[in-house]
């Protein structure tokens, strides 16, 4: 079985990204109720999808890409999505 964050960057590729940085926070977060159903993680992510749109739009693009990911996986995202202009 594919670890989540394995899972997470294989999902985020639809997006054409050309830099990712995927943390995983989850043992912060150690005991905190949600963090039995799913993990706690910290993206920054850089793609040309990205240009264009308010960073509401970013967020609903990237929790769309992780589909199911999010109601199972995931229970938290920090997201830093960025055009490549903006870096």
């Amino acid at each position: 079985m594919s670890s989540t964050l394995e899972l997470i960057r294989e999902r985020l590729a639809a997006l054409e990204p050309e830099h990712v940085a995927l943390e995983d926070d989850s043992a912060a977060h150690a005991g905190h109720a949600g963090a039995r159903d799913g993990g706690h993680y910290n993206l920054t992510i850089v793609s040309a999808r990205f240009a264009g749109l308010n960073r509401v739009a970013r967020h609903r693009l990237v929790y769309q890409t992780l589909g199911e990911l999010m109601q199972t996986r995931i229970h938290a995202l920090a997201i830093q999505a960025l055009g490549p202009d903006e870096i």
